[in-house]
C-alpha cells in the first residue's frame, strides 16, 4: 500500500469513486466531490501563476461549504491556509495579520468590501474569480512532487490564557495521522452524515473535513444561529438525516439543558463524540437516555497536537461526581504525565500531559520564544532530542488505568490555606437541579472565589446549594447567574471573557 504523504490524495482519490456524490452542503448550497476537486485546483493554479508558494494565505471567508474549497486550493497551491471569519473581534484579525504579514487573501462576495478595513498591503484575490481559472495540472504535478509531509498545511490561531493570539502551524504528517486513527474511532464511513457545528477557522472543524474526503462521506454546515434554538437545530440535524456530530460540549447541553431532547430526538444520530469541556454526568446521562443506542465518545486534546490526542468510547455508567475518562492516546501517540520532578506520574498520582509523537505541530508562527517553552526536550530522554509538547493540563490515570483530565495548571488556586482545584467546585455545582453550566474564576488579589452559572434556578438556591455540598474553603464568595455562558471561538468556556466583567462590574 503506497504511503500517504499529502492531506490531497484523499480528494485526488475520492473523486474517481464519488464524482456525482455530494461532500459538502448547508441549508442550501451543495458540492460534489467533482466540483470540490476542479475549482480547488483552479485555485492552487491561480496562486501558482501569481507567484505564491510556501507562504500563508488568508482565507477570509463567510461560513460556508465554498471556504473548504479554498482551504484545499490553497495546498494545491503549495501554500498554508489561514482561516480568518467576520465573527472574530477586529482587534483579533488586526494581531493575525500584524502576525503573519500575508502576501494575499482570498475573499468572498460578503468580505472583500471588509478586508479593507484592515491594514493589510497585500493582494486581495476574489474566489469567484479564482475558481473561473484554467486548471494547469502540469503546474500542480510539480508542486506536489516538490511536496514532503512536513510541510505545512493551516495555521489557525489560539488565544491561550492570555488573549494575544498564536498561529500553531501543522503539517500534513500530523493531519493524516490524526485523520487516520480518528476515523477508526468514529467508525466512519462513506455512510457518515455529518453535522459541522465549529467554526471553520478552529482546527476542529478538521474532524469533518478531511474524513469526507477520505470515505466520500458528506459534511452539513449547520447554521450558527440554531444553536440559540434547540428545537430547530435537532430539526435540522433530522431534516438532513446527520448521524454523526463531533461537538464542544456546551453545544450539547444547551440542548439537553433547556429540555429540547424531552420533545423531540436526533432520530439518525448513532455517533456523539464531545470534547472542549468535562461533559457534567447530570447532562451526558440525559443525552445517553435519549439515544441509547448511540455511541458516545470523549475526544481531547489540544490545538497544538493537532486536534485530538486521547479519546474514551463510553461503556459504562458515571456517578455524577465523576469524570468520564478521556482515555487512551491515538495510535503514535503518548501520554506523558509527568510529576513536579519531571518524572512519570505513579497511579493515581495528578501529573502534567504532555505529548510526544507525530501529532504534534510545528509550532507557533513567527514565535520561536513561545515555541520554546512548550515545545521541549522531552526530560525522560537523554541520549538524543526528542520534543515533547507541554499542555499545561493536569491529569491522572484511574484504577483501571484510564486517563482522566483533572483540571488546567491554571485553575489549581491556594485559598485559606488550602490547595483547589477549581474544576472540583464545577462538579459539584453541575450536579445541582436545574444548572446548566458553571464556571469558577478566582481573584487572586482578593483571594475571592467567583461562581458564574446559568440556569433556572435562583441565586439564593445556588447559594444554599454551594454551602451543603462544599467544604467551607470552597465555597464562592460570590456567585452571579448569566443568561448564557460566554464561549471562545473553539467553544471552550470564555473565562477572560467572565473575569473582565467582573472586573468591570
Amino acid at each position: 500500500m503506497k504511503r500517504q504523504n499529502n492531506i490531497l490524495e484523499y480528494l485526488d482519490n475520492i473523486v474517481n469513486v464519488h464524482p456525482n456524490k455530494i461532500a459538502y452542503a448547508n441549508e442550501t448550497d451543495e458540492l460534489s466531490f467533482r466540483t470540490v476537486y476542479d475549482n480547488a485546483r483552479a485555485i492552487g493554479t491561480f496562486l501558482h501563476e501569481e507567484g505564491r508558494y510556501k507562504e500563508p494565505i488568508v482565507v477570509f471567508m463567510r461560513k460556508h461549504p465554498s471556504t473548504i474549497v479554498a482551504f484545499l486550493g490553497v495546498v494545491y497551491g503549495g501554500c498554508y491556509y489561514v482561516p480568518i471569519d467576520d465573527e472574530m473581534p477586529r482587534h483579533r484579525i488586526e494581531l493575525i495579520f500584524q502576525n503573519l504579514k500575508p502576501g494575499a487573501v482570498i475573499c468572498d462576495e460578503t468580505t472583500i468590501d471588509s478586508v479593507k478595513n484592515f491594514d493589510f498591503n497585500g493582494s486581495v484575490y476574489s474566489y469567484d474569480d479564482m475558481i473561473k481559472k484554467p486548471i494547469n495540472q502540469v503546474a500542480l504535478d510539480e508542486i506536489r512532487d516538490k511536496a514532503i509531509d512536513t510541510d505545512p498545511i493551516y495555521i489557525v490561531f489560539t488565544s491561550g490564557s492570555t488573549g494575544k493570539p498564536k498561529g500553531v502551524v501543522a503539517c500534513h504528517r500530523s493531519v493524516i495521522d490524526y485523520i487516520e486513527t480518528l476515523s477508526e474511532v468514529l467508525e466512519i464511513s462513506e455512510d457518515t452524515v455529518f453535522g459541522n457545528q465549529t467554526p471553520l477557522y478552529v482546527d476542529a472543524c478538521l474532524k469533518e473535513i478531511y474524513p469526507t474526503l477520505k470515505f466520500g462521506a458528506k459534511t452539513y454546515i449547520i447554521p450558527k444561529e440554531l444553536f440559540m434554538f434547540p428545537i430547530k437545530l435537532v430539526e435540522f440535524l433530522n431534516k438532513f438525516k446527520i448521524n454523526t456530530v463531533c461537538w464542544v460540549v456546551p453545544a450539547l447541553t444547551l440542548i439537553s439543558g433547556l429540555g429540547a431532547l424531552e420533545k423531540i430526538i436526533p432520530e439518525y444520530l448513532h455517533t456523539v463524540a464531545f470534547g472542549s469541556e468535562v461533559f457534567p454526568i447530570k447532562q451526558y446521562n440525559i443525552w445517553r437516555n435519549a439515544l441509547p443506542n448511540a455511541k458516545f465518545i470523549n475526544l481531547y486534546g489540544p490545538t497544538e497536537a493537532t486536534g485530538m490526542s486521547c479519546y474514551y468510547k463510553v461503556d459504562r455508567e458515571f456517578a455524577l461526581d465523576e469524570a468520564i475518562p478521556i482515555g487512551r492516546p491515538f495510535k503514535n501517540t503518548e501520554i506523558l504525565l509527568l510529576n513536579d520532578e519531571d518524572k512519570l506520574a505513579s497511579k493515581g498520582e495528578q501529573g502534567e500531559i504532555c505529548i510526544r509523537g507525530t501529532s504534534l505541530t510545528l509550532g507557533y508562527y513567527n514565535d520561536f520564544d513561545k515555541t520554546n517553552e512548550v515545545f521541549v526536550q522531552n526530560p525522560l530522554n537523554t541520549i538524543y532530542p526528542e520534543l515533547i509538547y507541554r499542555t499545561g493540563d493536569i491529569g491522572k490515570l484511574n484504577e483501571r488505568g484510564e486517563l482522566v483530565f483533572i483540571s488546567r495548571k491554571d485553575y489549581q488556586i491556594k485559598h485559606m490555606g488550602h490547595r483547589i482545584e477549581l474544576g472540583e467546585i464545577e462538579m459539584v455545582m453541575n450536579q445541582m437541579e436545574g444548572i446548566q453550566s458553571v464556571c469558577c474564576i478566582f481573584d487572586n488579589d482578593k483571594k475571592k472565589i467567583i461562581l458564574y452559572y446559568v440556569g433556572d434556578v435562583s441565586k439564593a438556591e445556588t447559594v444554599n446549594y454551594c454551602k451543603n455540598k462544599l467544604p467551607r474553603y470552597m465555597v464562592p464568595n460570590l456567585v452571579e447567574k448569566l443568561d448564557v455562558m460566554p464561549l471562545t471561538s473553539n467553544g471552550k468556556i470564555n473565562r477572560l471573557a467572565l473575569k473582565e466583567r467582573y472586573l468591570n462590574r
